[in-house]
């Protein structure tokens, strides 16, 4: 049997994929747990310096499978759902001290959709649209679309895609900024590996800190971010990537950064 997350790694470069494709990459009970195991198997790999995740098929994710949830056998029930699934795949993108991209290959829909805004990085395919589905089925947005969102475009235009529930296509995405740049179909794949490429070989102590900071953003004041960049600027200073690419810059050469 097929399995419903699969993962290779290449050039210090994990890519995760939902495979479901028949199910347009939506989620059920072992697909959520399996996706969790990978991320975290992805975070102790020491050879791991970036991940990709993509969808098989037409789609990224269309979100919960709606199939799951509306039978009495299988429904786990929303307070699970949330509580075992989503909420769990959600802090583990945001805490792994390792760049993210989102590849957006097709339709994110409702969880789906924010699980990828969730990520670092947003490259999104031409073919790609995003919506917030979950008012058409009277939902309210959960994975965090009600923390990225507004923070990503807005109060104002966050309010209207979720109440309304219009889809977003890939280049108005850009323009709101939902995502970090949009690419024809044909290169998709190798315009994301190619940033996922220059990301493992970046010094990933520093932008593991960098993503730390940019968490912390979300609540801190202006007095206590000042702080914590003085404590974490110190603490890149004293890594081996930072005393390579000084050397290099010195030298002028290119940098080997270990991401240690």
């Amino acid at each position: 049997m097929m399995s419903s997350i699969t993962t290779n790694i290449e050039n210090k470069v994990a890519t995760i994929t939902l495979n479901r494709p028949e199910k347009f990459n939506s989620f059920n009970r072992e697909m959520a747990f399996l996706l969790q195991d990978e991320l975290d198997a992805c975070e102790k790999n020491t050879d791991v310096r970036a991940i990709i995740l993509v969808g098989n098929g037409k789609a990224f994710c269309a979100g919960q499978d709606l199939k799951e949830v509306t039978s009495p056998e299988l429904n786990p029930g929303f307070k699970k759902i949330l509580e075992e699934h989503y909420n769990p795949i959600i802090k583990r993108i945001r805490s792994i001290e390792k760049p993210i991209i989102a590849a957006v290959n097709g339709v994110a829909a409702g969880a789906g959709a924010n699980i990828a805004l969730a990520c670092d990085i947003v490259v999104a395919s031409e073919a790609a649209s995003f919506i917030q589905a979950f008012s058409k089925i009277g939902l309210i947005p959960d994975s965090a679309g009600t923390f990225f969102l507004p923070r990503l475009i807005g109060f104002q235009k966050a309010s209207a895609l979720m109440m309304l529930g219009d889809k977003v296509s890939a280049t108005d995405a850009e323009k709101l900024g939902m995502v970090y740049k949009v690419v024809s179909s044909e290169t998709f794949m190798e315009e994301v590996n190619n940033i996922a490429n220059n990301l493992a070989n970046m010094p990933t102590k520093a932008i593991g800190l960098t993503k730390r900071l940019l968490n912390e953003s979300m609540s801190n004041d202006l007095e206590s971010q000042l702080e914590l960049e003085s404590k974490l600027q110190i603490e890149s200073a004293q890594s081996e990537d930072y005393a390579e690419g000084v050397d290099a810059f010195v030298n002028k050469r290119k940098p080997n950064f270990k991401g240690k």
